[in-house]
């Protein structure tokens, strides 16, 4: 299991600022959560591709989609912001 921590527009649309997961890479992390967060707000306005296009830190350091995830892992999911 992952320990996931949502940020920005997760953690403020579906309410959910942590959870834990099963998954070998942050990519199999994304259904599961798109999957969570309808459980815990079914009007959710966050989709897959808001969760593909975050930003992603494992264990403190900023990783790819691609990468692998081991028992135990910290995984924090920001969305992207713009600003001025």
């Amino acid at each position: 299991m992952v320990k996931v921590k949502l940020f920005g527009l997760f953690r403020l649309d579906t309410g959910i600022k942590e959870i834990e997961l099963k998954a070998s890479t942050v990519k199999e992390l994304y259904p599961l959560l798109l999957d969570a967060a309808k459980k815990a707000k079914p009007d959710t306005k966050v989709t897959s591709k808001d969760i593909d296009g975050c930003i992603v830190v494992i264990n403190g350091v900023q990783s790819k989609k691609t990468s692998k995830l081991n028992d135990g892992d910290e995984i924090m999911l920001m969305s992207p912001v713009c600003g001025g």
